[in-house]
């Protein structure tokens, strides 16, 4: 048991059964724009308490989201599948592992990525990352278990600072599940995601399969270690933030492109034995 300032909780993730939470957390948490995220089964999110009032343009922010272009979000959608695959053969380059397969893809993504090459290079990425007889299951466990973890903290954080930007989380550049309220969340955590899997296949390479307090505590760690990105090296969750802020500035017509974090091995190599950085950063305002 401890104590721990609320200022100082990017999201709070409950993943275990026979949690009691007070109104007074909740409401607080909410005042500071942390997400609570509520997992049931293998460690996926079921549920998001989050702040409704978030930024000072929240208003204008909106409406630029809602009035962007369908060309705009295809565009912005080729960004992220590009930055995704280069953060993908990264991860398989700090492994010793080959990237060409991944990097010839890149350049021949489309605006809207019309030709899934997002999903061609998964099925690439996941044979080499974790071997041929590896298949990505949400709903199984040892690395799938560790992966949905990951992801989770990832969306809370993604959650977090995009809220805070003043967008709508549910108006997409590409996801469409009808049944998702977090649609641009899980557009902007996509080139992120590879982190994750270099630090599950960090876990795995030391026989740790289990989503237990200790490999918690190292996916929980992820957000605070130095990636590099245009700005120099930052935190993961600053990067993030960085990129949400780029998104609302894009839609305002102030940028063209957004910011994407360096997509080469030796980078992911370093961030995964780097250690946290203190690098305090207000939310966009």
């Amino acid at each position: 048991q401890g104590r721990v300032p609320l200022d100082d909780i990017s999201a709070l993730i409950c993943n275990a059964h026979g949690l009691i939470y007070s109104n007074t957390l909740l409401v607080e948490l909410a005042r500071r724009g942390c997400p609570v995220v509520l997992c049931g089964k293998n460690h996926m999110p079921v549920g998001l308490v989050c702040a409704v009032d978030s930024h000072h343009r929240q208003g204008a922010r909106l409406d630029a989201q809602a009035e962007a272009s369908m060309p705009t979000r295809k565009r912005l959608w080729q960004q992220l599948v590009r930055s995704k695959l280069g953060m993908q053969a990264a991860t398989l380059g700090a492994y010793g592992l080959p990237e060409p397969p991944l990097r010839a893809l890149i350049p021949k993504v489309r605006s809207g990525d019309a030709g899934n090459l997002e999903g061609v290079g998964a099925r690439r990425y996941w044979r080499s990352l974790f071997g041929h007889g590896f298949r990505r299951d949400q709903a199984g466990d040892g690395i799938n278990a560790l992966l949905n973890y990951g992801y989770t903290i990832l969306r809370a954080i993604v959650a977090r600072h995009l809220l805070a930007t003043g967008l709508h989380p549910g108006l997409p550049l590409h996801h469409a599940n009808d049944g998702n309220a977090l649609r641009l969340v899980d557009d902007l955590m996509e080139p992120f995601r590879p982190l994750v899997d270099a630090q599950v296949r960090q876990l795995a390479d030391l026989g740790r399969y289990e989503v237990d307090a200790a490999n918690k505590r190292e996916l929980a760690l992820m957000m605070v270690r130095g990636i590099r990105t245009e700005e120099g090296l930052s935190p993961v969750s600053t990067a993030i933030e960085r990129l949400c802020l780029s998104l609302a500035q894009v839609y305002e017509k102030q940028r063209k492109s957004l910011a994407l974090p360096y997509d080469r091995a030796e980078s992911i190599s370093a961030w995964l034995g780097g250690k946290a950085l203190v690098h305090e950063v207000d939310d966009d305002g």
